[in-house]
Parts: C-alpha cells; sequence; structure tokens
C-alpha cells in the first residue's frame, strides 16, 4: 500500500528532521534517477527520500560512503521547513566552502508530480535549479539553469489556524452532510484525504444537534493538527491502518479504532514502507544491470542445456563411419546422400559431402563422433557451473536490493565499458556495435586510437556523432538515414554510452555533445582523437550501466 504525504504530515516531518539533523555533516547527493530516490550522506547515516508514488517513503539508514557519481556536497543543515498548507519540504544546507555558500534541497509530495529538486542561491529569490530527479513537464517543471517556482500559495481558509468555531459551523452546515468532505477539503487549510474522514466524523452523515456535536469535535482536532503543523505543540506519532491494510504513519492520533504509538515519524515511515526500510541506497541502475548479468546468466544455463540434449548419439555416428567403409565401394563421389543396408540388414539413408572421397566422408563422422564423446563429457560439468553463477548473481541482486552490498562490490561484478586493455590488441574494426531500443546501430569507438577511424571511415556524412563534453573517452556514432533528428529516445541512448565510454562515467551526470559527422573535421597535425567540431547541440545523461547491457549486441 502507497504511503500518503499531507501537509501536516510534511510540517511535522520537517520538525522531527531538523532535530534529528542537528550537528549532521552532510558530505555528497546521491540523485538515483531509475529508482526515483535521493539519498543524503551524513556522516552520521542517510537520509532516503523514496520518491515514487508506489514505493514513496522517508528513511534513516547507517552511514553510506560516497561514490563517483554522488555530487559532493559538504555542510550542515541550518534548518527544514514545510511550505504553508502544502507538501513542500526544504532543507537549506549551509555548505562548508565554495560558492554560492548555500542550496535548498526540495522534496515534493505533490500529487502526481513527486519530485526532488536541489537549488542554488536559494536566499537569492527562489534560487537557481542545478539537479532535478525527475524531468516533469507543465509550467511548474522544474529545469536546469533556471529560477525553481513554488507552488501557488493556499487560498483555504486557516493557515495560522485562526478558524472560529462559529465560522467552522456555519460554513460547514450550510451544506448537506454527504457533500461536507468536500466543502472541508476545499475551504480549510491543513485538511486532506487523510484527516477528513476523522475531523468530520459523523457530521459526514448526520445533521442537526449530532452533526453540530461532531463539527465541534472535529474542530478541536483540526486545532490540534494545526498547532502540530506550526511547531505549537508537539507531535505524537503513530502508526494507522489504512483501509487497504497499509501502514500509514501520521504526527498526531486521528481517533481511529486501529492505531499504534512510534517513537518518530521517521520509525513510523520504516514500518510503514515495509521492505523500503530495509531499500538499498545502491542506485537502481547499478541493481538493473548486476539482474540483468544474471538474466543473462541464466540464459548461458539453457543453451548448455540445450546443447547437452541435442548432442548427437556418438555410437550411431561411429557406426555411421563403418558403414561407409564397410560399403565403400558403393559410395559415388559427388552425390550428397547414398542408401546402404547396415549391418542388420536394414537400408539407411547416410548423408555426404558431394565434395569429398568417401574415406574422408567416413573420417568427417569418426570425428563427429570424438567431438559428441567430448561435448557429453564436459557439459554436464558446465551446466553444473553456470547454474551456480547464475544462482550466485541472484543471491548477489538480492543481497544489492536489501541493502547488505556496497555499491563498490555490485560495480566490481559489472563488465567495464571502457576499452578492455590486454584483450584486443588488434581488433577487426575500430568501434564496438550496440543497437538501440529503436532498432539503429550505434557505434562506439575503442579508445583514442580508433577514433579517427571509426568518424572519418565508419560514419557516413549524415550519421549523429557524440562525445563526452570535455572529457577523453570514445567518439559515438548514431547511424542515421532518415529525415530530420533520430528519435530522442535512440539519440539518449547513444549519449549515455557516450558518457559511459568516457572519463566521466562515473559523474550523475554527463553533458554529451552531438551534430552530424559531416560537421566534424580533423585539424592537420593534431593526434589521435582530437576534432574540431560544429553545430553542436547538447544532452544531459546519467551514464547507467543498465543502459550498455542492455543495448549490447551478442
Amino acid at each position: 500500500m502507497p504511503l500518503a504525504f499531507d501537509a501536516v504530515l510534511v510540517a511535522a516531518l520537517a520538525q522531527e528532521l531538523e532535530q534529528r539533523l542537528e550537528g549532521a555533516r552532510l558530505r555528497a547527493l546521491r540523485l538515483d534517477r531509475p529508482g526515483r530516490s535521493l539519498s543524503l550522506l551524513f556522516r552520521e547515516g542517510t537520509l532516503r527520500f523514496a520518491l515514487h508514488p508506489a514505493t514513496g517513503g522517508v528513511t534513516w539508514h547507517d552511514p553510506t560512503e560516497p561514490e563517483p557519481g554522488d555530487r559532493p556536497l559538504a555542510g550542515r543543515v541550518k534548518q527544514a521547513r514545510a511550505l504553508t498548507d502544502d507538501r513542500v519540504l526544504r532543507l537549506t544546507v549551509l555548505k562548508s566552502r565554495g560558492s554560492p555558500p548555500a542550496v535548498d534541497v526540495v522534496i515534493e509530495w505533490v500529487t502526481g508530480r513527486w519530485n526532488a529538486v536541489v537549488v542554488e542561491n536559494p536566499e537569492q529569490g527562489e534560487g537557481i535549479v542545478r539537479h532535478v530527479l525527475v524531468e516533469l513537464d507543465g509550467d511548474r517543471a522544474p529545469r536546469v539553469g533556471y529560477p525553481w517556482t513554488p507552488p501557488p500559495l493556499s487560498q483555504r481558509e486557516g493557515a495560522d489556524g485562526e478558524v472560529t468555531l462559529e465560522r467552522w459551523t456555519e460554513r460547514l452546515l450550510a451544506v448537506e452532510a454527504g457533500l461536507r468532505r468536500r466543502a472541508l477539503l476545499a475551504t480549510y487549510a491543513w485538511t486532506s484525504p487523510l484527516n477528513a474522514d476523522a475531523i468530520l466524523g459523523a457530521a459526514a452523515r448526520e445533521d442537526g444537534s449530532a452533526g453540530e456535536r461532531a463539527l465541534a469535535d472535529g474542530h478541536a482536532l483540526w486545532r490540534e493538527l494545526v498547532e502540530v503543523a506550526l511547531a505549537r505543540r508537539a507531535s505524537a506519532p503513530v502508526l494507522m491502518r489504512t483501509t487497504a491494510g497499509g501502514l500509514q504513519p501520521y504526527p498526531l492520533p486521528l481517533a481511529s479504532a486501529d492505531e499504534e504509538s512510534v517513537p518518530t515519524l521517521l520509525d513510523g515511515f520504516a514500518r510503514g514502507a515495509g521492505d523500503l526500510a530495509a531499500a538499498s541506497p545502491i542506485p537502481k541502475g547499478l541493481i538493473d544491470a548486476l539482474r540483468e548479468r544474471g538474466v543473462h546468466a541464466w540464459a548461458r544455463v539453457e543453451s548448455l542445456q540445450r546443447e547437452l540434449a541435442e548432442a548427437p548419439d556418438p555410437v550411431a555416428l561411429r557406426g555411421t563411419g563403418d558403414l561407409i567403409l564397410a560399403r565403400i565401394g558403393e559410395v559415388v563421389r559427388g552425390r550428397d546422400s547414398v542408401s546402404l543396408i547396415d549391418f542388420e540388414g536394414v537400408a539407411v539413408d547416410v548423408a555426404l559431402d558431394s565434395k569429398l572421397p568417401p574415406n574422408e566422408n567416413a573420417s568427417r563422422y569418426y570425428e563427429r563422433a570424438a567431438r559428441a564423446e567430448r561435448a557429453r563429457e564436459r557439459l554436464p560439468a558446465m551446466v553444473s557451473k553456470a547454474e551456480k553463477e547464475a544462482r550466485r548473481l541472484d543471491a548477489l541482486v538480492g543481497a544489492a536490493s536489501r541493502g547488505e552490498l556496497s555499491a563498490e562490490a555490485v560495480r566490481a561484478e559489472l563488465p567495464a565499458v571502457a576499452e578492455e586493455s590486454g584483450r584486443e590488441t588488434a581488433p577487426s574494426l575500430p568501434y564496438r556495435t550496440y543497437r538501440s531500443s529503436g532498432g539503429i546501430e550505434i557505434r562506439v569507438g575503442r579508445g583514442a586510437k580508433h577514433n579517427d577511424d571509426l568518424t572519418f571511415h565508419h560514419a557516413a556524412p549524415d550519421d549523429v556523432w557524440l562525445h563526452a563534453r570535455h572529457a577523453a573517452g570514445a567518439h559515438v556514432v548514431l547511424r542515421w538515414t532518415g529525415e530530420g533528428n533520430p528519435p530522442a529516445r535512440d539519440l539518449a541512448e547513444a549519449a549515455v554510452l557516450a558518457a559511459l565510454a568516457s572519463k566521466a562515467r562515473s559523474s550523475g551526470t554527463v553533458p554529451v555533445d552531438w551534430t552530424r559527422r559531416k560537421y566534424v573535421r580533423k585539424p592537420r597535425k593534431s593526434p589521435p582523437g582530437q576534432v574540431v567540431v560544429e553545430r553542436v547541440k547538447t544532452l544531459f545523461v546519467e551514464p547507467d550501466p543498465a543502459v550498455e547491457v542492455r543495448l549490447r549486441e551478442s
């Protein structure tokens, strides 16, 4: 059951986080775009915001060592605050060094638009967006390099908690009982689908004196919620069981029949999120790449098992060779088959190689028999070894998903995308071949000394040429003969390969320049791989190893 967020919960969470993070030393940010999560890596622990609506939550983990792709951010949290009557949390970090002196980490739980945004210069107006977890569409969609726009201010009454019982009762009694829930949510600040039923109580069904008493009780509960949201009183966190059977943390009891006190909201989130409490802070892209390795390992198991099952009978092959030699006078060269009477007196058709004499056809059958024997001897052990490796990888995926492995340990299990020294001293082609999701061929250079060959001898003028900006790495060519630009998805996948095949591969986001190959030229006497490029456009991509595994051609 997905967790829900409302303005009261976010405000109380902000107060709890400000206390929890007091004095904590921030080291880095981890943006896991495939997994839709943001982790703040403190020396004292890791705060993880899971922002997928199906698995959302906020959890505290043991300290995590920063990885090469993380964004270094040394500093301390100055304050945590929530926007008034809204589901937006802002953590202000004072940097230990460098400029600008402060950044805001903004978490938004707006319906259908859960996101995390890193904003520089927050004290200068709304600040400039530097990192975005999820790319969205619409007027408020955050864009790197542009000001961050907060949601419109709430227009509901009572954001300051000042609504008299008389006005409260008057406004809600004017609406028939069946419509009061909608009226409550539209009229009064700090109300939400999480607390509306508890606030209304019997007033959602009854009029008259019973409805009036319920509205008075609801007003009192609303005042308590607002006092918690505005930090006028301490929260008393509970874990509520929802009608769908899930566990939902909340800062105050809502008079539900099934509520359990918890020490903190973070404890409640850990319990309510179930497996999320043990969710790994490892980037999802690494886990997906490891899972892909496991898929390939099981495919190898099936291939070996199939080869063993289809291995020919060496006794039958050897018997056919014996039969050819025994009836060699009946075997005419130049034919591709012959009918012979075997040693049991039965006519059998024997396949032949028409280019070989009879005795060499017999030798061919003996060679096939020997290979079949060797295959039957070695394949069972190979199948067993392959099954063991596939199960090992499955276990590693499980351990990584539970947070029992480090990202470094996962990365060590993955094949390197960069040039593999010592293995291919004289490749037949200057590039490796990949296939995009749309079926377009992508060529990735095998290193600096092969880049020129790929670009100027293995690419057409209208092909798309890509290279990671300001980083040494491979030239990449997306073969393209269609009208206009290639599809955005295929172009982005080629850009990811360019990022992975560069020295910027460990960065979280890599700028990749692209243009038509005809706009790339080689200056005279320039070193290998150095080119001059015109009419350049730039894509910003995440160097996700899982993309390389998925696009790799066997």
